[in-house]
């Protein structure tokens, strides 16, 4: 498996209701041969926060596969009144997004082109 996955706990803030905001940093690609792995972490954390914060910025690769647990994750956060956030994209996941234009969907600060 190319790169790894890092979860970093964020610094203790406790949001409303006693939920916790978590972060998780990716790494590495984001594809078809990592996506179960990702899949099931990013599930497990939006069970635990309230909002869930990742990081983008060490993405080297995304595929369809890679897009499809991100779009999961989202639809997963909001029909459980949870927020996920993706920041700090990377060049290989911008190009994706707006290739599949899904800078709008998704909603987390990415231009959309005009």
């Amino acid at each position: 498996m190319n790169g790894q996955v890092t979860m970093v706990e964020d610094d203790g803030e406790e949001l409303e209701g006693g939920m916790d905001k978590g972060f998780i940093a990716l790494d590495g690609a984001l594809n078809i041969y990592r996506a179960a792995d990702v899949k099931a972490l990013l599930q497990d954390e939006l069970t635990r926060c309230t909002v869930l914060e990742v990081d983008l910025a060490g993405v080297t690769e995304i595929d369809s596969a890679g897009v499809q647990v991100l779009i999961l994750a989202k639809l997963m956060a909001r029909d459980e009144n949870r927020e996920l956030r993706l920041v700090h994209h990377s060049d290989p996941v911008k190009d994706v997004f707006q290739r599949l234009a899904l800078e709008r969907w998704f909603g987390d600060g990415l231009p959309t082109p005009h």
